[in-house]
């Protein structure tokens, strides 16, 4: 029986989806799943709810993450809403020359870089965060040394705050040791450098208030001692990602506004008194900035009952690789039946010939039948971005809901054509028929 009990459990148990089934419906008639849709309203106040919350410092600015949704319509929005990007490779760095994103509006932040990315950095004089002390001769050698450059910082150890431990740097593959900061500072300013910045990112999706105030204590601290001991000009602190967001529904969401003031109180704390209140606060936030703003919407199109039970969708890790990658926790709904009891037990899969293609294992959900549309929640950052092609399946569309409430497509799903591209160079496909061409 659905008690009053059940209900309430249910209520504090489910996340909401921007969506309606109504919605859903109408969409799929012109969309058919699987696809990607975003939410515009969503994406747009809370890009100007992180710089209300930062709106203490005048030179405070956003580099949203492009390696979470490389898209041009999201990075457009964005773009409108006063956010710079941070790029990680070349082709990054060219979708966002092709918006007209140029100079300080681009933070490079690579690690292992190859020259050519260098070079293209340089060209566009996007600030470049240079992830290793050797990295310094070599940006010379292939790109040349510009006026403003950032150094990213890895304490080692563990990174622990009050509530615990949240990562450990030590085994992290990224950044300068705090003696390499000190010394590359030094090395940068006689190679012609002569306004500096300090990047680090110590933890991952952290839900945790705490997170940024105590990784910007780190970095001011840091910051107030290169400047004593080098004599660095420090323009700005790039506190980078790691603000989370809650996938499992009785998590409670970060509050954005708290964060900031945390970080204001370390700031007037620590680099006032140092004489660097004119220092700059960055952020470069993919997850945080995206991901409760997408959902992943597909149909279920199989069910098996063998020694569990089974339902299969029409997408696959190849739209969502985060829960067979990490075995990451994605909420889902079954639209239409977000009151029904979730009374039955289901391992949801997708169609790879790879048992971890599994949205979810061992979950309780309504009963699904063949054709029910199912919404896996908080895919808007790292969902279509992780993508593949392996057994040659094909990627999916991504979709804006507008917030006038009609659908733009903003990628088309991709095609046989589109698979076999990479074979134009030759005659060995040339007698194949090509699908939807």
């Amino acid at each position: 029986a659905d008690t009053g009990l059940a209900r309430l459990i249910r209520r504090f148990t489910m996340k909401k989806t921007f969506v309606t089934k109504a919605q859903l419906d109408e969409i799929t008639k012109q969309y058919p799943t699987p696809f990607h849709i975003y939410d515009e309203k969503g994406i747009r106040e809370n890009a100007r709810k992180l710089k209300q919350a930062f709106a203490w410092n005048p030179g405070f600015k956003e580099y949203f993450a492009v390696k979470a949704t490389p898209n041009p319509f999201i990075l457009t929005i964005l773009k409108e809403e006063g956010c710079g990007v941070d790029c990680s490779s070349y082709t990054e760095l060219m979708l966002s020359e092709a918006l007209d994103y140029s100079g300080h509006d681009i933070m490079f932040s690579s690690n292992d870089t190859p020259p050519e990315d260098f070079i293209k950095a340089k060209q566009m004089n996007a600030i470049i965060n240079l992830d290793d002390f050797t990295h310094i001769d070599f940006l010379e050698k292939t790109a040349g040394i510009p006026e403003t450059i950032c150094c990213r910082y890895n304490p080692g150890g563990i990174f622990e705050t009050a509530n615990g431990i949240m990562d450990n740097p030590g085994d992290a593959k990224y950044g300068f040791t705090k003696q390499q900061m000190i010394d590359g500072f030094k090395l940068l300013m006689k190679k012609g450098a002569k306004t500096f910045g300090i990047h680090s990112f110590l933890a991952s999706n952290t839900v945790s208030n705490e997170y940024y105030p105590v990784l910007a204590g780190i970095l001011f601290e840091l910051a107030a001692e290169l400047r004593e001991k080098t004599g660095a000009n420090i323009k700005f602190i790039n506190l980078s990602g790691g603000i989370g967001v809650p996938y499992r529904p009785e998590e409670e969401a970060n509050d954005i506004l708290a964060i900031g003031e945390g970080v204001r109180k370390a700031y007037e704390e620590i680099l006032v008194p140092a004489g660097m209140g004119d220092v700059a606060i960055y952020t470069e936030l993919g997850r945080f900035m995206l991901a409760p703003y997408g959902h992943l919407v597909a149909k279920a199109i199989h069910e098996k009952h063998i020694y569990k039970e089974y339902i299969g969708l029409d997408a696959s890790a190849v739209d969502l690789m985060r829960p067979a990658m990490y075995g990451a926790y994605h909420h889902i709904t079954v639209m239409g039946k977000e009151d029904a009891p979730c009374d039955h037990k289901y391992d949801i899969t997708g169609s790879l010939c790879e048992n971890n293609d599994k949205f979810a294992i061992d979950r309780m959900l309504p009963k699904i039948d063949i054709g029910d549309l199912l919404v896996i929640h908080d895919t808007g950052a790292h969902g279509y971005a992780m993508g593949y092609n392996y057994n040659g399946k094909l990627k999916s569309a991504e979709l804006l809901l507008k917030e006038d409430g009609t659908v733009q497509l903003i990628r088309r799903a991709e095609t046989p054509r589109d698979y076999f591209a990479t074979f134009d160079f030759c005659d060995i496909l040339k007698k194949m028929k090509h699908e939807n061409q």
